[in-house]
């Protein structure tokens, strides 16, 4: 990544040594825009093969040493060094047959029909995706919230939010930025206390204790007293929740498509259950159906009083130790190295530039009290079921989009959600695991596309997958095997679609029907 000017507020380093050692009908909303923010912005370039980092963050191009004495880190086995290339595509529609008409048998028995789906721009054969701008914009004191966007000349185009899982921000959306930018306007946020959303002063003063790490110069939070400006400052659902409204008021000023990635799905529930006049529609990527261990004080205030501390700051001195403790074992490379290898089900997939972003983010002195106030927050004033019930009443379009090698949000919890929202489209997405948007970005992003054209249109354009299908078969599901070109080479993903007469008992009897209708025909 090559950054050609960079307007950087007064955060921290981020290159400093590591701390520790280890319905479519809805009508649109225009909304006055509130007060002036400072925003600043950056065009940024990407190049293949380049990340723009110091080179001991290449993870698979050299070994990453860490610690004193440690030995080196192992390169990600599995995952192949390959250049970042993406390729062109029609973006208008599909093709269904082709030369092989039926494709593969689907884990249910029946036929497969190959789609052809658009790849990603090919920046290699001149094909320009959307130019990406990085930018700064100031909501809270000593905060200065970090997103990027693209596509601001699509100015009669409906407006995207992406919001990102924990842990990472709007770097994962890279994807979707220089392709659906090509079409839309295209925003992605980094969540307050994660990516480079992170404070930029120490939120208490120097603590006076002794004990701490010997790199406690470097740690923020750790302090005896809370500075005026961090009072009350916890990373819950909540923050995160009112740091999207006012961003969609301020920055975008208009209702958007809005689309969430694990805990970026709770919060995009929520928000669009707490707020549905801003909202057009949401989309769920391998939504986390839960958050938080402690009870919201605004719910059950008698049970949050039993907790004397709920992650503010600064940090109570009993999760200390502990977060310092835990904080070496998760900002380990080799440990971010092992998450990735779980949640990407195709390790042929380049996750330098995840790895490498991620990797910055632990060496900011404020991450490791940001994590533990993240850990220690409240729950949200509404459960994640409550949120979609509330979205369900207030007709706010869902779509659902899952991996199904997700070892965490496992398909039967987009499932779930599919029969509490019969009439949600549901995709499930096969091989692909936690984070499909980055793994299998052609099919999210035709997928997505499709979706808001159809709500666009107000139905005169049929969802993906289903413009030529009777109205028996989108009640029920079919599968489909989209094919795509990536790097030169074609790259085949399984998609089952659920109608609205979904249930798991029929999932069921359809895949026991299928195994045992193969066993008679191989019995003599």
């Amino acid at each position: 990544m090559e950054v050609i000017s960079y307007n950087s507020p007064r955060c921290c380093n981020l290159n400093r040594r590591l701390v520790v050692k280890k319905s479519s009908s809805r009508q649109q909303v225009k909304i006055p825009l509130c007060r002036k923010h400072r925003i600043l912005c950056t065009r940024v370039q990407f190049r293949s093969g380049s990340l723009g980092l110091p080179n001991k963050h290449h993870l698979f191009l050299k070994n990453v040493y860490h610690g004193k004495g440690s030995r080196p880190f192992k390169p990600l086995e599995g995952f192949n060094n390959v250049d970042s290339k993406v390729l062109s595509g029609n973006y208008n529609g599909y093709v269904i047959g082709s030369e092989d008409e039926m494709g593969r048998m689907s884990e249910t028995g029946e036929s497969v029909t190959k789609v052809l789906i658009p790849g990603l721009p090919d920046e290699s054969n001149g094909e320009c995706g959307a130019r990406i701008s990085s930018c700064f914009w100031q909501w809270k004191p000593k905060f200065n919230v970090h997103y990027e966007k693209s596509g601001a000349e699509n100015v009669n185009s409906p407006p995207l939010l992406f919001l990102p899982g924990f842990g990472v921000g709007s770097f994962h959306y890279e994807n979707q930025l220089k392709d659906l930018g090509r079409e839309y306007r295209v925003w992605a946020i980094d969540f307050l206390g994660q990516g480079m959303s992170l404070p930029f002063e120490d939120p208490t003063s120097p603590s006076r204790e002794e004990g701490i790490t010997e790199g406690k110069d470097f740690l923020w939070g750790f302090g005896d007293k809370t500075e005026p400006w961090a009072n009350g400052l916890v990373y819950s659902m909540d923050l995160w929740r009112d740091q999207v409204r006012h961003f969609i008021e301020e920055v975008i000023g208009e209702p958007v498509y809005i689309v969430g990635n694990s805990l970026g799905g709770f919060v995009a529930l929520y928000f669009a259950a707490c707020n549905p006049q801003l909202v057009k529609g949401v989309t769920l990527l391998n939504a986390t159906p839960f958050w938080g261990f402690f009870p919201n004080p605004m719910k059950s205030p008698r049970l949050a009083r039993i907790f004397s501390w709920s992650g503010t700051f600064p940090l109570a001195a009993n999760v200390r130790k502990l977060t310092e403790f835990v904080w070496q074992k998760i900002s380990d490379p080799e440990s971010i190295a092992d998450v990735l290898r779980q949640v990407y089900a195709d390790h042929s997939i380049n996750v330098d530039k995840v790895f490498s972003h991620i990797l910055e983010t632990t060496q900011h002195p404020a991450a490791a009290a940001s994590f533990a106030s993240i850990m220690f927050a409240p729950q949200g004033e509404l459960s994640f079921r409550e949120a979609l019930s509330r979205c369900h009443m207030n007709n706010v379009p869902i779509c659902l989009m899952y991996g199904k090698e997700d070892p965490w949000v496992k398909p039967v919890w987009g499932r779930q959600v599919k029969k509490q929202v019969p009439e949600a489209p549901y995709y499930e997405i096969s091989p692909a695991g936690h984070c499909p948007h980055d793994e299998v970005p052609e099919v999210v992003n035709y997928l997505l596309r499709g979706w808001i054209k159809n709500l666009e249109s107000e139905g005169a354009v049929g969802l993906p997958l289903l413009d030529d299908m009777e109205m028996e078969s989108i009640q029920n599901n079919i599968t489909r095997d989209l094919e795509f070109v990536r790097e030169g080479s074609k790259k085949s993903v399984m998609v089952r679609f659920l109608g609205s007469k979904f249930s798991l008992w029929n999932l069921i009897k359809s895949s026991l029907k299928s195994r045992f209708g193969k066993l008679e025909t191989k019995s003599p």
